[in-house]
């Protein structure tokens, strides 16, 4: 089973490249972020035209998230989290699918730093680990797939001192994130790619796609359960470099036995 996050940036602008990663790649599962669409305009019918049943958490004109399932429906657990009932932006989305408890996550990405938007990213941070300790208790097959907006280690970015003061590198942020880590959940493409120098994000400014000056923030975090069946989990960088593509690249894991 292929599980995969991916960050459209949009999906009406990137329809035709989500549909043709959906047509070669044919994940059994794909959790997509930044939609940027009301629940009213997403394109339902054309997600369903490619083989996949959807749910989606929209919101107009940016964030949102979905959760694709090939051949069924994804089966809805929850959609938000739990701690700030003024919070509206459509981030998180729950779902069991295929005998897996699957997340599509779009963490804040909290800059300007320090400020209210980076205290907004800790709080959310906080809660997410609040929801994945539930999901943990559970014992169930989980992935908490997305883009976290955390790059980890120095060596998930081709440049530290370009990214030193983002809030993507803060210690904080990577502190919120080892936490996650630390409690007993699985980062997949580190298990398999200890070494770093996997990029899942170029940004469209400074030429960075075809310097390769790019960094890793969208990622699978495994349960045991599911971290006991892994068999890969790679990106699909050629996607970023076709036409209009979105700014990350599709990035997944393999499952055995589900």
């Amino acid at each position: 089973m292929r599980i995969a996050t991916f960050n459209i940036n949009g999906i009406k602008a990137r329809l035709p490249r989500l549909l043709e990663w959906l047509d070669e790649t044919r994940p059994d599962i794909a959790c997509l972020q930044e939609i940027k669409t009301s629940d009213e305009t997403f394109p339902v019918k054309d997600i369903e035209d490619a083989g996949y049943g959807v749910i989606w958490h929209g919101q107009k004109g940016f964030n949102g998230v979905a959760i694709l399932a090939r051949g069924e429906s994804p089966v809805e657990i929850r959609r938000g989290l739990e701690g700030e009932p003024e919070d509206e932006h459509s981030r998180y989305l729950e779902a069991d699918v295929k005998g897996v408890r699957v997340a599509s996550i779009y963490l804040p990405n909290g800059n300007p730093q320090p400020g209210p938007k980076f205290d907004y990213k800790l709080r959310w941070m906080k809660r997410l680990r609040d929801r994945a300790a539930e999901i943990w208790a559970e014992e169930v097959p989980a992935i908490l797939a997305g883009d976290y907006n955390v790059i980890p280690r120095d060596i998930d970015t081709f440049s530290v001192k370009a990214m030193q003061d983002d809030a993507l590198m803060q210690p904080e942020s990577r502190e919120a994130y080892r936490r996650l880590l630390n409690d007993g959940w699985t980062d997949a493409i580190l298990s398999r790619h200890p070494n770093g120098g996997v990029w899942t994000f170029w940004d469209y400014q400074a030429n960075s796609w075809p310097r390769d000056a790019g960094f890793r923030i969208d990622h699978l975090l495994l349960s045991p359960a599911a971290a006991d069946r892994l068999i890969d989990a790679q990106v699909d960088k050629a996607f970023r470099g076709r036409e209009k593509a979105s700014d990350h690249a599709p990035t997944w894991v393999e499952l055995r036995g589900i």
